[in-house]
Formats: structure tokens, C-alpha cells, sequence
């Protein structure tokens, strides 16, 4: 009977491996732009990989904090300085979008290095730096840089040059989104959170997009694959947009650990095809349980992935960029995925208890039938020397 249903639940494994998975294809599609946008599809390009955020890391002086870091640069590289035609495309695509006067590129890079940070220490040693909330979200605060270095002159005077500001979102859950801030300048912005930061991760991914601000556009904003043009970039739209990203690149940490899970139950059904055994004990068994149940419990109520921002909430502008970004990055059909994918690790968790509390009954049994054959034995033993 155990071997019947270890081949059906091979069966189902099979189905579910060889199902198509959008959430790993969500960072590297292809979509069509908006209707009447007039931009081509460029190429998402995946997730890359990190050194560990501990030691990518470089220690850096008080007095470069205080200054802030070196300007970013604004303008996206040549093509021919490019890894590929699709890269080229892609960045070209970008340029063509800020080629009118006025029009500003704005980068964008989300980090997910770490499973908590603590946001109390975190404002009070950046107190300077904090931007006041106009909201009631308490799960991320905001941060604003100058480069002094790369405006003097406009600091001493007191004019605050937007090209020269840099953003730092933090959420509590782990994510960072970086505004206006370039790949050398990164990890010294990653260095002020660390020493905040909690569970740090051995590796962590980075997703990039941008914002192109076109204060001559006609709509509101105009969107684009790996980037979106909006009239104007405030405040409160880079809090939308970080809100998106933070909770993006955190879902897809979760969903490569339910995948971890995923693949070690593959491993134990195959075993238990070719032998017809079960050999996990049960503290493995209620550790993956623990894993799957903390996994759910944090994508839903640390990411708050189906909260609606209190922003989006007030103003219909910030609710179309949100709901905009959430279609482009899939976040509802990518926590389907993780819903499907720990629905099945609960069901084979299920069917291995089963198969662990069968064998303690079969323990139970078996020594209950020794004892009583033990009882017998005596009972017999008993008559015949009463005989005797």
C-alpha cells in the first residue's frame, strides 16, 4: 500500500517540476509597452548575483558619510561598452527616453541583503538624513543624501539640486531600494545598514530598473519594461516605487527557499521509489514544517504583499504607478506559485507523517503481541508445573 502511493505522489512531483513557473521568468520577460507610449520592448535582464553582503562591502570614513557619496552618473553606458546586443538594445531604448530637454534618468537598484533590519537604530544614528513619513506605515523609513563633492557651490547657497540627491528606502523585512545612486556608490550606502541588519543572507540578488522624469510629458506617466517615465519624481512616488521593488526581490529570496524545500522532497520520493523506504526522521520532518509555515507567515505579514500602500490609498496618481509596478513584476501570480508550491510541500509533509505515525502503530502492535505471547508463555509455564 506505502509503495501505491509513493509512485502517485512520484507522479504528481513529475507534473508539478515539468509545470512552466513564471516567477523565475518574471525578472527576464518580454512584454509590450503600454499602448500609444511609442517605446519597444527591451530586455529584463535577470537577477544577478552578489558577494556576500558582509564582505562585498568596504568600510568607509565618517567624513565620506558626511559629505555623502560622489555624484552618480545619470546617463546609461554606450552600446559598445555593453556584455550584448540585448543589453545595447536595451540601454539604447532608455537614452532615446531622456534625449529631450529637461528629461532626467534616475536608476534604480533594490537589494535584498538580509531577513530584518532594525529601523529604530537606523533613524536614530541617520536622524539627519530621515525624511519625515506622511504616512502611518511603520515597516520602512526613508533617507536623502546630498553630494556635496559634486555641488558645492549650490550647497553653500542653500539650492538644492534634485540631480544630486540620493534615496535610500529601507524596510524592516530586509529590502533596500537605492535612487539615483550608481553601481561603485552601492555598497558605501549598504555599509550605513549593516550594522542595523539581522539574519544577514550568505548571498543576495540585485534587481535594476529606472525612472525617467519628463516634466513635458503629457500623462502622468508612461510605462516601459525595466523602467517608467513620470512627469515628475517626488517624494512620495519614490516611496511607491520602493514599496514595489522592496517587496519584489524579497518574494523571490522566499520562493527560492520554497523551492529548496520543494527539491529536497523530490529527492526523498525518488529515494522512496527506487527502495520502497522512508528513512527522514521525525525533528527533519517538523523542521521543514516549521520552514514552510515561517516562510507563508512572513511573505504575507512582514512583505505585506496584498496591504495597498496608504499612498496609493490617498492619491490615484501614486495607485496607478502601484498597480502598474505590481502587474509589471507579477507579485499576485508569483505568490500564487508559492501558494501552489507550498501547498504541495504541505501535502508530502502530510503523507510522511502518516508514514512515521504507521510505524510507530506498527511498533505498538508488534510489542503489544510480544507481550502478550510472553504473558502466555508464562501462563503455560505455570500450568505445567502445577502438574507437575
Amino acid at each position: 500500500m506505502e509503495l501505491c502511493r509513493i509512485r502517485t505522489f512520484q507522479k504528481s512531483l513529475v507534473l508539478l517540476l515539468h509545470a512552466p513557473s513564471r516567477s523565475f521568468r518574471t525578472l527576464g520577460r518580454l512584454r509590450s509597452p503600454l499602448t500609444g507610449s511609442g517605446l519597444l520592448p527591451p530586455r529584463r535582464p535577470p537577477l544577478l548575483l552578489l558577494r556576500s553582503f558582509a564582505s562585498s562591502i568596504t568600510p568607509g570614513t565618517g567624513r565620506d558619510l558626511d559629505l555623502g557619496p560622489p555624484p552618480a552618473p545619470l546617463a546609461p553606458p554606450p552600446p559598445d561598452e555593453l556584455a550584448s546586443d540585448d543589453d545595447a538594445y536595451y540601454h539604447e531604448h532608455i537614452l532615446e527616453a531622456t534625449q529631450e530637454d529637461k528629461s532626467r534618468l534616475v536608476p534604480v537598484k533594490a537589494y535584498f541583503p538580509c531577513t530584518s533590519i532594525n529601523l529604530k537604530s537606523l533613524q536614530s544614528q541617520n536622524s539627519f538624513n530621515v525624511i519625515p513619513p506622511t504616512s502611518r506605515a511603520t515597516n520602512y523609513v526613508v533617507l536623502r543624501y546630498y553630494d556635496v563633492k559634486g555641488d558645492p557651490e549650490g550647497f553653500k547657497a542653500g539650492i538644492i539640486d534634485e540631480s544630486h540627491c540620493h534615496y535610500m528606502v529601507v524596510f524592516q523585512y530586509g529590502s533596500i531600494v537605492l535612487f539615483n545612486v550608481s553601481d561603485h556608490e552601492a555598497d558605501g550606502y549598504l555599509k550605513i545598514v549593516e550594522k542595523h541588519a539581522s539574519g544577514l543572507l550568505p548571498e543576495m540578488r540585485k534587481d535594476d530598473y529606472a525612472v525617467v522624469e519628463k516634466p513635458t510629458l503629457e500623462t502622468w506617466m508612461q510605462g516601459g519594461l525595466d523602467f517608467i517615465i513620470l512627469r515628475d519624481l517626488s517624494i512620495d512616488g519614490i516611496r511607491t516605487i520602493g514599496s514595489v521593488l522592496g517587496q519584489s526581490i524579497a518574494l523571490d529570496y522566499y520562493i527560492r527557499q520554497v523551492d529548496g524545500m520543494v527539491d529536497e522532497f523530490t529527492d526523498i520520493n525518488r529515494g522512496m521509489e527506487k527502495t520502497g523506504t522512508f528513512t527522514m526522521e521525525r525533528k527533519k520532518l517538523f523542521q521543514l514544517v516549521g520552514k514552510a509555515n515561517s516562510n507563508l507567515a512572513d511573505v504575507i505579514l512582514k512583505l505585506g504583499l496584498f496591504e495597498r500602500s496608504d499612498i496609493a490609498w490617498k492619491n490615484a496618481n501614486y495607485a496607478q504607478i502601484w498597480e502598474y509596478l505590481r502587474d509589471e513584476y507579477e507579485l499576485t501570480q508569483r505568490f500564487g506559485n508559492l501558494d501552489f508550491k507550498l501547498k504541495f510541500v504541505e501535502h508530502n509533509i502530510r503523507f510522511l507523517q502518516e508514514i512515521l505515525q504507521n510505524r510507530k502503530s506498527d511498533f505498538l502492535e508488534w510489542l503489544i503481541i510480544i507481550l502478550i505471547s510472553v504473558e502466555i508463555l508464562i501462563s503455560v509455564y505455570n500450568i505445567v508445573q502445577e502438574q507437575m
